[in-house]
């Protein structure tokens, strides 16, 4: 039984790196940077890009595309970007796809421990400083080239509505109060939603443009993955409300792009 006086915390993070450090992945230089006598297209470590979130009346919408690129070719067709945190949140991650999967894989996990070991659920804001920390935690691969930047975004059951935070490579948190997308493609999916976007749309809605904004960024960011009908495969979407984290079903995401395509 792991007694937390030991500690002096219910840091989930702190814990591990104290008792099990080999656990975590705490690279060198050497260990990320090309050897002088490798050729530097060896090195190349996926990426994973465009995820965005979008308030609408009930809650809020997040979304990723699953494509992974490395360097020039696609590394992985398939990968998440968007995982559900607890039950009011979810972490949309975007940047070097090792680091991005693991940090959003411990950030549940924190979570969760958290939740268990206090015996009471974690706000949203606490989530947030929580999830800031892990972002400062990366600064040593950050630096290295291996950045991570998480999007996160629940419905906060305090203030009735759905919140989106963003973070900076060295952990700064920053509130977005309507929507936001990073990532390569994160640019021209931010200009889609501001043309369409208005308050208190409803779900409908915002489903639609956060299927048309990334469509937008596939069709201008090369690393960006847009629908693939042939092989389907299709962009995941979540919602949070008070009800809970939802995965929209990719029956209705793809009924959604063919819907959209369209109307071209």
């Amino acid at each position: 039984m792991l007694d937390l006086s030991d500690y002096g915390t219910s840091d989930f993070f702190q814990i591990l790196k104290r008792r099990y450090p080999e656990l975590l992945t705490t690279l060198n230089a050497s260990d990320v940077v090309p050897n002088p006598h490798v050729p530097e297209s060896s090195f190349r470590p996926y990426e994973g890009t465009t995820v965005l979130a979008v308030v609408y009346d009930a809650g809020v919408v997040m979304a990723g595309d699953r494509q992974a690129t490395e360097g020039y070719q696609v590394g992985e067709r398939r990968i998440q970007k968007v995982y559900p945190v607890d039950r009011h949140s979810a972490i949309a991650v975007a940047g070097a796809a090792g680091p991005c999967i693991e940090m959003a894989k411990l950030f549940q996990v924190e979570v969760e421990f958290y939740e268990k070991t206090e015996g009471v659920n974690l706000s949203l804001e606490g989530q947030a400083n929580f999830l800031s920390h892990l972002v400062r935690a990366n600064l040593g691969l950050a630096m290295q080239g291996l950045i991570v930047l998480p999007l996160f975004a629940g419905y906060d059951v305090k203030r009735q509505r759905g919140r989106i935070f963003k973070y900076d490579a060295i952990g700064g948190r920053y509130e977005e109060g309507d929507y936001y997308a990073i990532g390569s493609g994160g640019k021209d999916a931010r200009s889609t939603i501001k043309k369409r976007y208005t308050p208190q749309i409803n779900r409908q809605d915002a489903l639609e443009i956060v299927v048309e904004a990334l469509w937008d960024a596939a069709d201008e960011d090369i690393a960006t993955g847009g629908p693939d009908l042939i092989r389907n495969i299709f962009p995941i979407l979540y919602t949070v409300t008070e009800d809970g984290v939802t995965e929209v079903p990719e029956a209705t995401v793809e009924a959604l792009y063919r819907e959209f395509i369209a109307r071209l």
